[in-house]
């Protein structure tokens, strides 16, 4: 059966974000205020989670590209992720759903902090200039306060929203076609107001709480204190989307949402502007514009959010053999690209480049290695059934 045209453009969506996810993570090394090597793993703060390998060279362009997707992309992607969420508990129902979720998700959660993780950060440790004993860098590991997972944080915090979805599904089926919700979905700008509204609540209080760049953790288990109730607002935003996907105007290829995109890219533009700017007031020393930062990054998460899925439900709605490869190998790299980012940053640190060509090289290598790593690795009928392309 073909596929329909807003599964082919939320399947590219989804593709292209994790590649903004590994292009990401490649540059970080080449990042203007990148923090230096750590004198150890245990010193503090362990800056090395974030920052693998630091090099050297630096380009100021990068700033920019971490910057924004910093804004914006994860939120994208538990959204994207909630759009298919409801159909599937449709489907299956709730026990099943669950099971499902805890072999797709939890399982490639646990190969990373077990496997890809240490390979991953031994480049950091390398450049803490220790022994390169092996054994001297698992001491070193099994030290640290709690079990570095890098981005596999997504990982059990989806399956963890996943789990919340399937109690709602089984104890209160009805709420997500409440009439507030239906209409929002058929009219994009209800929806993203309030969208900005509710991610505005749950967001915004927790800044002047708590510090943005705080992380809680327990043993493997990690995330941003700050970002979680944001993120679980954009997780159920797309389940009541996807509930209601029947009307829902911000899927079709013809309608509000698509025919609108223009709009869409400039307010993703403008409010960016704003947040860039609320960010240089702030560091200047304005407390207005650091009182004005947590509303514009919320503001700027939802446009940039609509700008991407607008552009994508207009023109991305017939299928390419290159995308549609790319898609099925999307969920795959972004299992295992870290380990790659790390190395090859890690790999370069010699060579006299500049920061450009080396963020460049990085981010192609990145993509490509984790691309055909991840597609011989579907060769494997089990681990096919775990990584390979989603299920709408």
């Amino acid at each position: 059966m073909p596929s329909k045209p807003h599964d082919v453009a939320i399947g590219y969506l989804r593709s292209v974000v994790t590649v903004l996810v590994l292009a990401h993570h490649a540059v970080l090394a080449y990042h203007p205020y990148a923090p230096p090597p750590q004198a150890s793993l245990s010193a503090w703060p362990q800056l090395w989670r974030a920052f693998p390998v630091v090099d050297a060279a630096r380009w100021p362009g990068f700033a920019w590209l971490v910057g924004f997707n910093d804004v914006f992309f994860m939120a994208l992607m538990f959204f994207v992720s909630g759009l298919y969420a409801w159909r599937s508990l449709e489907r299956k129902g709730s026990a099943a759903f669950v099971a499902d979720r805890a072999v797709r998700l939890g399982l490639p959660f646990v190969a990373f902090a077990l496997v890809i993780a240490p390979l991953a950060y031994y480049p950091a440790y390398l450049q803490t200039g220790a022994s390169p004993s092996l054994l001297a860098y698992a001491q070193e590991w099994l030290a640290a306060s709690n079990w570095p997972t890098g981005p596999a944080w997504f990982l059990w915090v989806l399956l963890a929203f996943d789990c919340l979805a399937a109690g709602t599904y089984a104890l209160a089926r009805g709420w997500v076609h409440a009439r507030p919700f239906a209409v929002a979905a058929r009219r994009p700008f209800v929806l993203f107001a309030l969208l900005v509204a509710a991610s505005g609540v749950a967001y915004v209080p927790l800044t002047f709480a708590i510090d943005p760049l705080h992380w809680t953790a327990a043993g493997p288990f990690v995330f941003q204190t700050d970002r979680l109730l944001h993120y679980a607002v954009y997780f159920f935003a797309g389940v009541v989307v996807g509930a209601n996907r029947a009307e829902a105007d911000v899927l079709a290829g013809d309608g509000r949402l698509a025919r609108s995109w223009p709009v869409w890219v400039l307010l993703m533009a403008g409010a960016f502007a704003l947040l860039t700017q609320s960010f240089l007031g702030a560091v200047s020393g304005s407390s207005t514009w650091a009182a004005t930062m947590p509303f514009a990054f919320v503001l700027s998460c939802a446009a940039s959010s609509f700008g991407f899925l607008a552009v994508f439900v207009r023109f991305a709605r017939t299928s390419r053999r290159a995308l549609d490869d790319l898609r099925d190998n999307a969920y795959g790299m972004y299992v295992v690209h870290y380990a790659f980012s790390a190395w090859l940053q890690f790999a370069l640190l010699g060579a006299p480049l500049p920061g450009v060509a080396k963020g460049a090289l990085a981010v192609a290598g990145t993509i490509a290695l984790s691309w055909s790593a991840v597609a011989a690795l579907r060769r494997i009928r089990a681990v096919a059934r775990v990584i390979g392309p989603a299920v709408a």
